[in-house]
């Protein structure tokens, strides 16, 4: 019952990774978890040495070796070499009438921590280790991997040549310290830039990283910080795990905080296995930390965590070097002839080749746990999942490979050479077999052009998986995309497309320091602060930013268009002007109107009664000339009104101050004639002969004669234009006219003033002069408003905009004018209409009389 419920399990899993695997690209496989008991493999690595022999090998060759058993996750190695080897002695062309074979020390894959001991101390084991190097004929070239460390040590004992199919390591690449060491993996040359690449393309902008703290730890992150800061993406922390256990100890809690307090959600890790930081890796992984890690394809371990979710992007991002799959190496698994071999290749290749029969602790040195019935193996054998290669596994391909073309080459020299001292097949010179090693340059069975001397220096192909980690201890790993470094820069990441339909990308976790800024905000960021790491503040006025990403600066609208109130988009402009149709403009032309028929009353009233004695005693001709020119002022103002154009900017100010002064010379003429009149007790003959000629009224056109050339002056050198204020009212463009010269415009209503002051002054000392007719009073007054409607005027003027700033204008004519009017004409209309007997020449004399 319990197989029975493993197996029901198992099938259900089975049938989602088929339908996950219909959606994505093909190359998506189970992979056996590594249980408790093999945590001690990953601790191993493997040698193995390369030979010829002439002729043909016996089908039981390889039982005669001892000790064939290796930890379950390095099965793949084994096949890869009885597999690369039977091909390559099937070739014709390759080693013809050769085989090749390969041999292993006793225990075949080193456990390192122990090899280490036993290379620092001289006892029997280190002595047995020592005799297997001495004990193997001739100088043959030598496997190595995966990891760089006992490659170190196995180079440090052995002048023969060796291949290290391992992940690349710059170490080991050092031609002087290690001249007998080739790597034949890629470097990781443009590994930071594939990086950032999915970085950006998942607009993932808050990393964390962890690296060894060696020399390849530092050459990564720099080669990363130099892709991020041009791609915008910013470190949220850096773990630099020291490579001693003791001084990791110390600082453990150190890195435990800034990855749990971080808020990253996506964390880099680059560095080797078998270090401190796959102990960190472990340690996280284990008390749940949940992050996106982003790394290798050596960290593509499947955890114990059954921590499987079906709706979210999870799980281990890992980049692996591309290569072509090797279609026959699977029906060589599947059809070998296990009688050829010990016994313990079957057990391998039927553990590799399927899944853990349960989640039961399994001891993978034995098979008594496996007890598969009939109908369980019929139903594996309907289910045979991809057996794609480890990157250590292709390495290795290539390498014996290498080794072929190599001897291949050697044995084409010997038998070219005269002075043969070795036999076809045996090499003693190993300067002379390196040498070929290193330059040799072939295309592999699959197609791949392999060119050992370059290698470390050419940009990689990458394929970018994402593992997942299913109940029950099994594990899923899907390709999501590649990097192609030779393609465009806009097309070197490749995501899938089927992926992200299956996914949503509604689905894939953000990793960023701050929240992306929504339309019609920008990014502010502060100082001493990430680039990444930024508040959202609104745009400046007149600004807008319409699109979802965040923009560091906002877009200035064009002149004629305004930002709405979300700054998320420009809108046209509506042209404006104090218009008629508008009511102020409406009121202020209505008020113009009025006061003009008003004063035209007046004017009308005054030729009418002319010969009556208020009027006579005033300057009649005076008054005549101080109320048309009043009027004019009012009907001025109505050019300041309606759509501006160029003849209507140069009246309105010209005219203006035209009229104006015209009016104010004439109430200045009217106080000297008051005056001279009244102040003058013994007038000369010359006097009387000023005031009978009317000699005060010259004063009217010598001050509007000034007038006119200041305006002149103005109009000549910086006259007045029509001008648009899109400040003023929001949304708006209000058409204006620009007075061109401000200096020019303020002499103007500084000549008027001087004229009002003048007339003030001479008013104010004639106002209590004897006479009835005396109008030095209201003169006085109406200046006192004139000035006081002027001098309001100017500051007001000046903090008005737009269509105000016309208005505040309009008004300011008005209501000098209506002073003007009421203070010296309202009166004398009163008397004239209402009392016209009061102020009568006889009634006058009989109350002098009495």
């Amino acid at each position: 019952m319990r197989k029975q419920c493993a197996l029901l399990s198992s099938l259900l899993l089975l049938k989602f990774s088929l339908v996950l695997c219909s959606l994505t690209e093909t190359s998506c496989f189970w992979r056996i978890k590594h249980n408790e008991d093999d945590d001690g493999d990953m601790w191993t690595d493997c040698d193995f040495m390369l030979f010829t022999l002439q002729g043909p090998i016996e089908e039981d060759f390889y039982n005669i070796l001892i000790d064939f058993r290796i930890p379950t996750w390095k099965y793949e190695f084994i096949f890869i070499l009885l597999f690369a080897t039977d091909e390559i002695n099937k070739n014709p062309y390759l080693l013809p009438n050769m085989s090749l074979i390969f041999s292993f020390p006793v225990g075949m894959c080193f456990d390192t921590l122990k090899i280490i001991d036993e290379l620092s101390l001289p006892q029997n084991n280190y002595q047995r280790f020592l005799n297997y190097l001495c004990g193997l004929s001739g100088c043959n070239i030598g496997l190595t991997g995966p990891s760089w460390t006992i490659s170190l040590k196995l180079a440090i004992f052995s002048s023969s040549p060796k291949i290290f199919f391992g992940p690349f390591h710059p170490i080991l690449s050092d031609n002087v310290q290690f001249p007998h060491v080739y790597p034949i993996a890629h470097k990781d040359t443009c590994l930071a830039h594939a990086m950032v690449s999915l970085m950006v393309y998942f607009t993932w902008t808050w990393i964390g990283l962890l690296i060894l703290d060696n020399d390849q730890g530092t050459q990564f992150l720099s080669d990363l910080r130099e892709e991020m800061h041009s791609n915008g993406v910013c470190l949220a922390f850096v773990n630099m795990i020291p490579e001693s256990m003791k001084i990791y100890m110390i600082r453990a809690i150190i890195y435990d905080t800034h990855i749990i307090t971080s808020s990253a959600k996506v964390v880099i890790i680059y560095g080797e296995m078998n270090s401190t930081l796959e102990v960190s890796f472990r340690k996280w992984v284990y008390l749940g930390v949940q992050r996106i890690w982003v790394t290798t394809s050596q960290w593509d371990v499947i955890t114990s965590k059954r921590d499987f979710s079906l709706g979210a992007f999870h799980g281990t991002v890992t980049f692996a070097h591309h290569h072509v799959e090797i279609s026959k190496f699977r029906n060589f698994v599947e059809t070998m002839n296990t009688s050829k071999y010990p016994v313990d290749i079957s057990q391998m290749r039927q553990k590799w080749n399927y899944f853990n029969c349960s989640v039961s602790n399994t001891n993978y040195s034995s098979m008594s746990h496996y007890s598969f019935n009939t109908s369980t193996l019929e139903w594996l054998s309907q289910h045979n999942f991809d057996m794609v290669l480890s990157e250590e596994g292709y390495n290795l391909y290539n390498a014996v490979y290498a080794a072929a073309h190599t001897y291949h080459e050697a044995i084409l020299q010997q038998a070219e050479s005269q002075e043969r001292e070795d036999p076809i097949g045996v090499f003693s010179d190993c300067q002379k077999i390196a040498s070929l090693l290193k330059k040799r340059v072939f295309t592999n069975p699959v197609g791949e052009l392999v060119n050992m001397n370059l290698r470390k220096n050419l940009c990689a192909k990458y394929d970018i998986f994402n593992i997942w980690n299913f109940p029950q201890g099994f594990g899923l790993k899907v390709k999501i995309g590649g990097y192609s470094p030779n393609f465009p820069l806009s097309q070197q990441l490749h995501i899938s497309e089927d992926l992200k339909w299956a996914m949503g990308e509604t689905l894939v976790p953000t990793s960023t320091c701050s929240v992306i800024c929504v339309p019609g905000f920008r990014r502010f960021h502060q100082e001493q602060t990430p680039d990444c790491c930024f508040e959202c503040v609104q745009c400046p006025e007149n600004e807008v930013s319409n699109k979802t990403v965040d923009l560091e600066q906002c877009v200035s609208c064009l002149y004629d268009e305004y930002a709405n109130t979300e700054h998320t988009h420009c809108l046209k402009r509506h042209f404006s002007y104090l218009s008629y149709e508008d009511p102020l403009g409406m009121a202020l032309a209505c008020m113009s109107l009025c006061f003009s028929v008003f004063t035209s009353f007046i004017f009308g009233a005054f030729v009418k009664y002319n010969d009556t004695p208020i009027v006579k005693a005033n300057n009649r001709n005076l008054s005549y000339i101080l109320l048309i020119s009043i009027t004019l002022c009012f009907l001025c103002s109505l050019l300041f009104i309606g759509h501006p154009n160029m003849g209507t900017c140069i009246l309105q100010q010209t005219t203006f101050g035209v009229f104006f002064t015209v009016a104010l010379s004439t109430v200045l003429a009217k106080t000297i004639t008051v005056v001279l009149a009244f102040k003058i007790t013994t007038p000369t003959r010359r006097m009387r002969l000023m005031l009978i000629s009317r000699a005060p009224n010259i004063v009217i056109p010598l001050c509007t004669l000034i007038q006119l050339v200041l305006c002149g002056i103005w109009l000549a050198i910086s006259p007045p234009f029509i001008d648009t204020d899109i400040q003023s009212e929001h949304g708006m463009i209000i058409i204006v006219c620009n007075k061109g010269s401000i200096t020019a415009f303020h002499f103007v209503l500084g000549y008027m003033g001087s004229l009002a002051l003048g007339s003030f002054t001479v008013a104010f000392l004639a106002r209590n002069l004897p006479d009835r007719f005396n109008e030095a009073k209201f003169l006085t007054f109406s200046m006192l408003v004139f000035c006081s409607v002027w001098a309001t005027f100017l500051p007001v003027y000046h903090s008005t905009k737009g269509r105000n700033m016309v208005a505040v204008e309009v008004f300011s004519i008005l209501a000098s004018s209506v002073g003007l009017l009421v203070c010296i004409f309202v009166p004398k209309c009163y008397v004239i209409l209402v009392r016209p007997d009061s102020y009568s020449l006889q009634n006058f004399r009989d109350k002098l009389f009495h």
